[in-house]
């Protein structure tokens, strides 16, 4: 779902409520003159939270990813995967009959990659990915060059 931080900047919330809760916000555009786009991911949940900065290269086709998965809501073999330009965001997807199974990988920033979390959130073919992909189409395309 889409939301607006404080500032007015675009943030979205991934995954139905539930244990663990993912948040993308913070766009930010650290070089004016290059088409990096960095953002922060935050994993909340009852234990705390863990987050990190994923740099992009304006996005990275993140939400193409996501737009793909949605056009094959029939399914697919196996896992399909995506990753941020320094591998600090992950993603795996597989389909389970009526619903896509997202696994979000949070890693450490080079060079001290000390440690590394994941979580799981299921979303309903179709129209439920159809609907994450346009929210972080619009996140990206906010700050897009």
């Amino acid at each position: 779902m889409i939301d607006y931080d404080d500032s007015g900047r675009p943030a979205v919330q991934v995954g139905n409520p539930g244990p663990v809760r993912l948040l993308l916000s913070e766009p930010t555009r650290p070089f004016e003159d290059e088409p990096t786009l960095d953002f922060l991911i935050r994993a909340l949940g009852p234990w705390g939270s863990v987050e990190t900065s994923v740099e992009t290269w304006n996005g990275d086709d993140l939400d193409t990813f996501l737009g793909s998965l949605a056009e094959d809501f029939r399914g697919w073999e196996g896992a399909r995967t995506w990753h941020s330009l320094c591998h600090d965001l992950t993603l795996s997807a597989e389909h389970r009959g009526s619903h896509v199974e997202l696994t979000w990988g949070i890693h450490d920033r080079a060079p001290s990659e000390e440690w590394h979390f994941e979580t799981t959130t299921a979303h309903a073919a179709g129209e439920d990915m159809r609907s994450l992909a346009a929210d972080i189409h619009m996140f990206i395309a906010s700050f897009a060059k």
